[in-house]
Protein backbone atom coordinates (compact mmCIF):
# COMPACT_ATOMS: atom_id res chain seq x y z
CA UNK A 1 0.00 0.00 0.00
CA UNK A 2 1.58 3.75 -0.79
CA UNK A 3 2.25 6.24 1.39
CA UNK A 4 -0.19 8.74 0.68
CA UNK A 5 -2.79 5.89 0.89
CA UNK A 6 -1.47 4.65 4.41
CA UNK A 7 -2.01 8.32 5.77
CA UNK A 8 -5.05 8.37 4.59
CA UNK A 9 -6.36 5.44 6.05
CA UNK A 10 -4.53 6.43 9.19
CA UNK A 11 -6.61 9.73 9.24
CA UNK A 12 -9.84 8.14 8.43
CA UNK A 13 -9.17 5.10 11.59
CA UNK A 14 -8.30 8.58 13.78
CA UNK A 15 -11.80 10.36 12.88
CA UNK A 16 -13.45 6.83 13.44
CA UNK A 17 -12.27 6.31 16.79
CA UNK A 18 -12.95 10.07 17.79
CA UNK A 19 -16.37 9.27 16.82
CA UNK A 20 -16.64 5.95 19.12
CA UNK A 21 -14.68 7.77 21.93
CA UNK A 22 -17.46 10.58 21.72
CA UNK A 23 -20.21 8.40 21.31
CA UNK A 24 -19.48 6.15 23.96
CA UNK A 25 -18.68 9.48 26.36
CA UNK A 26 -22.79 10.38 25.86
CA UNK A 27 -23.70 7.07 26.63
CA UNK A 28 -21.96 6.94 29.85
CA UNK A 29 -23.14 10.20 30.56
CA UNK A 30 -26.51 9.19 29.64
CA UNK A 31 -26.57 6.11 31.67
CA UNK A 32 -25.06 8.20 35.11
CA UNK A 33 -28.24 10.61 34.58
CA UNK A 34 -30.42 7.69 34.32
CA UNK A 35 -29.24 6.36 37.57
CA UNK A 36 -29.25 9.74 39.03
CA UNK A 37 -32.78 10.17 38.08
CA UNK A 38 -33.73 6.55 39.48
CA UNK A 39 -32.25 7.11 42.72
CA UNK A 40 -33.94 10.02 43.09
CA UNK A 41 -37.34 8.04 42.29
CA UNK A 42 -36.24 5.77 44.91
CA UNK A 43 -36.16 8.55 47.53
CA UNK A 44 -39.04 10.19 46.18
CA UNK A 45 -41.49 7.02 46.68
CA UNK A 46 -39.89 6.04 50.06
CA UNK A 47 -40.38 9.23 51.67
CA UNK A 48 -43.95 9.25 50.22
CA UNK A 49 -44.52 5.44 51.79
CA UNK A 50 -43.11 7.28 54.95
CA UNK A 51 -45.77 9.86 55.15
CA UNK A 52 -48.83 7.63 54.64
CA UNK A 53 -49.97 7.75 58.27
CA UNK A 54 -46.22 6.60 59.69
CA UNK A 55 -43.78 9.04 61.96
CA UNK A 56 -40.29 8.89 60.90
CA UNK A 57 -39.49 6.78 63.72
CA UNK A 58 -41.64 3.70 62.79
CA UNK A 59 -40.02 4.07 59.47
CA UNK A 60 -36.57 2.59 60.92
CA UNK A 61 -33.87 0.14 60.46
CA UNK A 62 -36.43 -3.03 60.64
CA UNK A 63 -38.87 -1.68 57.51
CA UNK A 64 -35.57 -0.55 55.54
CA UNK A 65 -34.07 -3.81 56.07
CA UNK A 66 -37.41 -5.76 54.44
CA UNK A 67 -37.54 -3.30 51.46
CA UNK A 68 -33.75 -3.77 50.95
CA UNK A 69 -33.94 -8.29 50.63
CA UNK A 70 -36.91 -7.35 48.93
CA UNK A 71 -34.98 -4.87 46.53
CA UNK A 72 -31.77 -6.52 46.10
CA UNK A 73 -34.21 -9.81 45.44
CA UNK A 74 -35.38 -8.52 42.61
CA UNK A 75 -32.46 -6.39 41.20
CA UNK A 76 -29.79 -7.52 42.74
CA UNK A 77 -26.63 -5.64 45.02
CA UNK A 78 -26.76 -1.71 45.15
CA UNK A 79 -29.92 -1.71 47.64
CA UNK A 80 -28.49 -2.33 51.14
CA UNK A 81 -29.55 -0.18 53.81
CA UNK A 82 -27.22 2.80 53.58
CA UNK A 83 -27.67 2.72 49.73
CA UNK A 84 -31.74 3.78 50.29
CA UNK A 85 -30.82 5.73 53.01
CA UNK A 86 -28.73 7.61 51.00
CA UNK A 87 -31.79 7.68 48.73
CA UNK A 88 -34.02 9.32 50.80
CA UNK A 89 -31.63 11.91 51.49
CA UNK A 90 -31.04 12.56 47.84
CA UNK A 91 -34.73 13.26 47.32
CA UNK A 92 -34.89 15.12 50.55
CA UNK A 93 -31.70 17.65 49.76
CA UNK A 94 -32.66 18.41 46.18
CA UNK A 95 -36.64 17.98 46.08
CA UNK A 96 -37.03 19.75 42.60
CA UNK A 97 -36.52 16.53 39.46
CA UNK A 98 -35.54 18.83 37.04
CA UNK A 99 -32.91 20.74 38.82
CA UNK A 100 -30.95 17.88 38.81
CA UNK A 101 -27.77 18.21 36.53
CA UNK A 102 -26.22 15.66 34.11
CA UNK A 103 -22.75 16.64 34.79
CA UNK A 104 -23.17 15.39 38.12
CA UNK A 105 -22.61 11.78 38.99
CA UNK A 106 -24.04 9.65 41.83
CA UNK A 107 -20.63 9.56 43.51
CA UNK A 108 -20.84 13.64 43.37
CA UNK A 109 -24.46 13.68 44.75
CA UNK A 110 -23.23 11.29 47.76
CA UNK A 111 -20.81 13.57 48.47
CA UNK A 112 -22.80 16.42 48.64
CA UNK A 113 -25.13 14.50 50.89
CA UNK A 114 -22.81 14.85 53.64
CA UNK A 115 -22.85 18.34 53.79
CA UNK A 116 -26.02 19.41 56.21
CA UNK A 117 -25.75 23.64 55.29
CA UNK A 118 -28.17 24.03 52.27
CA UNK A 119 -26.15 26.91 51.60
CA UNK A 120 -23.05 25.16 51.83
CA UNK A 121 -24.41 22.60 49.95
CA UNK A 122 -26.07 24.64 46.92
CA UNK A 123 -22.48 26.47 46.85
CA UNK A 124 -20.55 22.66 46.06
CA UNK A 125 -23.18 22.17 43.58
CA UNK A 126 -22.36 24.88 41.22
CA UNK A 127 -18.83 25.04 41.88
CA UNK A 128 -18.52 21.72 40.50
CA UNK A 129 -20.20 22.14 38.00
CA UNK A 130 -18.74 25.28 36.92
CA UNK A 131 -14.90 23.78 37.32
CA UNK A 132 -15.86 20.52 36.26
CA UNK A 133 -14.58 18.91 39.48
CA UNK A 134 -14.59 14.90 39.34
CA UNK A 135 -16.00 13.12 42.39
CA UNK A 136 -12.56 12.91 44.17
CA UNK A 137 -12.11 16.71 43.71
CA UNK A 138 -15.15 17.70 44.81
CA UNK A 139 -14.18 15.81 48.39
CA UNK A 140 -11.15 17.53 48.06
CA UNK A 141 -12.72 21.01 48.18
CA UNK A 142 -15.14 19.89 50.82
CA UNK A 143 -12.41 18.31 52.86
CA UNK A 144 -10.26 21.93 52.76
CA UNK A 145 -13.75 23.29 53.96
CA UNK A 146 -13.12 26.11 51.02
CA UNK A 147 -16.53 27.23 50.97
CA UNK A 148 -16.37 28.08 54.69
CA UNK A 149 -13.08 29.51 54.37
CA UNK A 150 -13.92 31.45 51.54
CA UNK A 151 -17.03 32.98 53.89
CA UNK A 152 -14.32 33.98 56.88
CA UNK A 153 -11.56 35.28 54.49
CA UNK A 154 -11.36 38.94 53.70
CA UNK A 155 -8.41 37.55 51.50
CA UNK A 156 -10.65 35.42 48.76
CA UNK A 157 -7.43 35.11 46.41
CA UNK A 158 -5.39 33.50 49.39
CA UNK A 159 -8.05 30.78 50.15
CA UNK A 160 -8.20 30.02 46.36
CA UNK A 161 -5.06 29.56 45.24
CA UNK A 162 -4.31 27.78 48.83
CA UNK A 163 -7.51 25.60 47.98
CA UNK A 164 -5.76 25.21 44.73
CA UNK A 165 -2.84 23.94 45.70
CA UNK A 166 -3.75 21.63 48.75
CA UNK A 167 -7.00 20.15 46.24
CA UNK A 168 -4.41 18.91 43.49
CA UNK A 169 -3.34 15.28 44.10
CA UNK A 170 -1.74 15.56 47.53
CA UNK A 171 1.82 15.44 47.39
CA UNK A 172 1.32 12.50 44.49
CA UNK A 173 4.68 13.57 42.52
CA UNK A 174 6.58 13.53 46.10
CA UNK A 175 5.03 10.07 47.11
CA UNK A 176 5.32 8.30 43.41
CA UNK A 177 9.02 9.57 43.48
CA UNK A 178 10.02 8.56 47.37
CA UNK A 179 8.33 5.09 46.47
CA UNK A 180 10.50 4.14 44.17
CA UNK A 181 13.65 5.65 44.57
CA UNK A 182 13.55 3.27 47.68
CA UNK A 183 14.68 0.39 45.60
CA UNK A 184 12.27 -2.48 46.86
CA UNK A 185 10.66 -3.61 43.49
CA UNK A 186 8.30 -0.78 42.98
CA UNK A 187 6.62 0.38 39.85
CA UNK A 188 4.22 2.69 39.12
CA UNK A 189 0.97 1.53 37.02
CA UNK A 190 -1.58 4.83 37.12
CA UNK A 191 -2.72 7.51 38.73
CA UNK A 192 -6.77 8.30 39.62
CA UNK A 193 -7.48 4.54 37.92
CA UNK A 194 -11.11 3.61 37.60
CA UNK A 195 -12.55 0.44 39.48
CA UNK A 196 -16.16 -0.36 39.05
CA UNK A 197 -18.90 -1.98 41.44
CA UNK A 198 -22.71 -1.77 41.18
CA UNK A 199 -22.81 0.44 38.42
CA UNK A 200 -20.59 3.30 40.13
CA UNK A 201 -17.23 4.28 39.30
CA UNK A 202 -14.29 4.71 42.39
CA UNK A 203 -10.89 6.27 41.78
CA UNK A 204 -7.77 5.27 42.91
CA UNK A 205 -5.42 7.93 43.61
CA UNK A 206 -2.19 6.01 42.87
CA UNK A 207 -1.15 2.41 41.86
CA UNK A 208 1.73 1.20 42.18
CA UNK A 209 3.44 -2.79 41.86
CA UNK A 210 5.75 -3.99 43.71
CA UNK A 211 7.90 -7.21 41.57
CA UNK A 212 8.91 -8.45 44.83
CA UNK A 213 6.19 -9.24 46.60
CA UNK A 214 4.26 -10.54 43.38
CA UNK A 215 1.54 -7.69 44.69
CA UNK A 216 -0.25 -4.42 44.01
CA UNK A 217 -0.21 -1.65 46.16
CA UNK A 218 -3.46 0.91 46.08
CA UNK A 219 -2.84 4.66 47.65
CA UNK A 220 -5.87 7.18 48.81
CA UNK A 221 -4.98 10.37 49.46
CA UNK A 222 -7.25 12.25 52.39
CA UNK A 223 -7.49 15.79 53.33
CA UNK A 224 -8.47 16.83 56.69
CA UNK A 225 -8.97 14.33 59.69
CA UNK A 226 -8.75 10.58 58.76
CA UNK A 227 -11.86 9.01 59.64
CA UNK A 228 -12.97 5.17 60.38
CA UNK A 229 -15.08 5.70 56.69
CA UNK A 230 -11.70 6.23 55.08
CA UNK A 231 -10.18 2.37 56.07
CA UNK A 232 -13.25 0.78 54.85
CA UNK A 233 -13.67 2.11 51.90
CA UNK A 234 -10.37 1.35 51.45
CA UNK A 235 -10.49 -2.35 52.70
CA UNK A 236 -13.51 -2.04 49.79
CA UNK A 237 -11.02 -0.80 47.24
CA UNK A 238 -8.38 -3.35 47.87
CA UNK A 239 -11.52 -6.52 47.80
CA UNK A 240 -12.55 -5.00 44.36
CA UNK A 241 -9.38 -4.68 43.21
CA UNK A 242 -8.12 -8.74 43.98
CA UNK A 243 -11.41 -9.40 42.18
CA UNK A 244 -11.09 -7.13 39.40
CA UNK A 245 -7.87 -7.11 38.76
CA UNK A 246 -5.06 -9.09 40.19
CA UNK A 247 -3.70 -11.86 38.22
CA UNK A 248 -3.56 -15.58 39.41
CA UNK A 249 0.12 -15.71 40.69
CA UNK A 250 -0.06 -12.10 42.38
CA UNK A 251 -0.29 -12.19 45.97
CA UNK A 252 -3.12 -9.89 47.64
CA UNK A 253 -3.25 -6.28 47.20
CA UNK A 254 -2.34 -3.69 50.26
CA UNK A 255 -3.99 -0.92 50.78
CA UNK A 256 -2.49 2.67 51.96
CA UNK A 257 -4.20 5.49 53.23
CA UNK A 258 -2.10 8.91 53.77
CA UNK A 259 -4.35 11.95 55.25
CA UNK A 260 -2.71 15.37 55.63
CA UNK A 261 -4.43 17.41 58.93
CA UNK A 262 -2.97 20.43 60.22
CA UNK A 263 -1.52 19.37 63.29
CA UNK A 264 0.71 15.88 61.48
CA UNK A 265 0.25 13.62 58.65
CA UNK A 266 -1.55 9.74 59.54
CA UNK A 267 -0.90 7.17 57.65
CA UNK A 268 -2.65 3.61 57.85
CA UNK A 269 -2.01 0.20 55.82
CA UNK A 270 -5.12 -1.54 55.34
CA UNK A 271 -5.01 -4.94 54.58
CA UNK A 272 -8.19 -7.35 54.64
CA UNK A 273 -8.48 -9.41 57.76
CA UNK A 274 -7.47 -12.97 56.60
CA UNK A 275 -4.33 -11.06 54.95
CA UNK A 276 -3.26 -9.76 58.37
CA UNK A 277 -0.24 -12.48 58.95
CA UNK A 278 1.31 -12.60 55.04
CA UNK A 279 1.01 -9.12 55.56
CA UNK A 280 3.30 -9.12 58.75
CA UNK A 281 5.76 -11.94 58.00
CA UNK A 282 6.42 -11.13 53.84
CA UNK A 283 5.37 -7.93 53.51
CA UNK A 284 6.83 -5.27 55.75
CA UNK A 285 10.31 -5.75 55.11
CA UNK A 286 9.78 -4.47 51.58
CA UNK A 287 7.51 -1.39 52.08
CA UNK A 288 8.21 1.68 54.24
CA UNK A 289 6.94 2.19 57.43
CA UNK A 290 4.06 4.10 58.24
CA UNK A 291 6.77 6.32 60.03
CA UNK A 292 8.82 6.72 57.18
CA UNK A 293 5.48 7.85 54.89
CA UNK A 294 4.40 10.02 57.67
CA UNK A 295 7.82 11.74 57.74
CA UNK A 296 7.30 12.16 53.91
CA UNK A 297 4.39 13.70 53.99
CA UNK A 298 4.82 15.83 56.51
CA UNK A 299 7.70 17.32 54.51
CA UNK A 300 6.35 17.42 51.59
CA UNK A 301 3.34 19.53 53.29
CA UNK A 302 5.75 22.23 54.48
CA UNK A 303 6.94 22.19 51.23
CA UNK A 304 3.97 23.07 49.83
CA UNK A 305 3.09 25.69 52.20
CA UNK A 306 6.25 27.25 52.29
CA UNK A 307 5.82 27.88 48.33
CA UNK A 308 2.77 28.97 49.11
CA UNK A 309 3.96 31.74 51.46
CA UNK A 310 6.55 33.01 49.38
CA UNK A 311 4.60 33.56 46.40
CA UNK A 312 1.96 35.71 48.32
CA UNK A 313 5.25 37.61 50.19
CA UNK A 314 6.13 38.26 46.59
CA UNK A 315 2.67 38.92 45.35
CA UNK A 316 2.25 41.95 48.22
CA UNK A 317 6.09 43.30 47.90
CA UNK A 318 5.07 43.96 44.11
CA UNK A 319 1.71 45.85 45.10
Amino acid sequence: MSRPREQALDGLAQAIAEQIEQARGRVQQAVNSAMVQGYWEVGRLIVEHEQQGQSRAEYGRQQLQSLSQQLTSRLGKGFDVTNLRHMRRFYQAFPIRDALRPELSWTHYRTLLRLENPAARSWYTQEAINQSWSARALERQIGTLYYERLLASQNKALVQQEADQLTQPLAETALQQFLLELGKGFAFVERQQRIRFDDEDFYIDLVFYNFKLKCFLLVDLKLGKLRHQDIGQMDTYVRLYDEQRKGDDDNPTIGLVLCSEKSEAVVKYSVLADKKQLFAAKYLPYLPSEEELKRELERERARAMAQLSQSFEQEDSNE
